[in-house]
């Protein structure tokens, strides 16, 4: 088991779900079962899972788990790139939220390649 608060990995995660509740508090209401929800559970979905596998016995299902967030940051990646194209949400608010998912996304590697060792 790992300590939760010790995992940078989780801590940009956690950052990044907040982050994106922040944004997603001004689309328009009409999304509020549409991308508001996706967004929110896949942005939720990364540090849950990284949780849940950290609280596991064995490296294999911690990298189980961390396949499961790594999926869960591409799919945000596309919903913050859609809410961009749909003039949702400008690029110069999306864009510092796209780079930490793609930061997310390599320390999320690095971490399954050490787990291999």
């Amino acid at each position: 088991m790992h300590k939760l608060e010790d995992l940078k990995i989780w801590n940009k995660a956690m950052e990044v779900a907040e982050e994106v509740y922040l944004l997603t508090t001004n689309f328009p209401k009409e999304e509020k079962f549409g991308l508001i929800s996706q967004l929110r559970r896949s942005a939720v979905s990364i540090p849950s899972n990284i949780a849940e596998g950290a609280g596991r016995n064995t490296n294999g299902e911690f990298k189980n788990f961390l396949g499961i967030a790594n999926g869960s940051s591409y799919e945000l990646f596309t919903q913050l790139l859609l809410s961009n194209k749909l003039s949702i949400c400008s690029e110069d608010i999306v864009n510092p939220i796209l780079s930490k998912v793609v930061e997310l996304q390599k320390m999320n590697y690095a971490l399954i390649k050490s787990l291999e060792k």
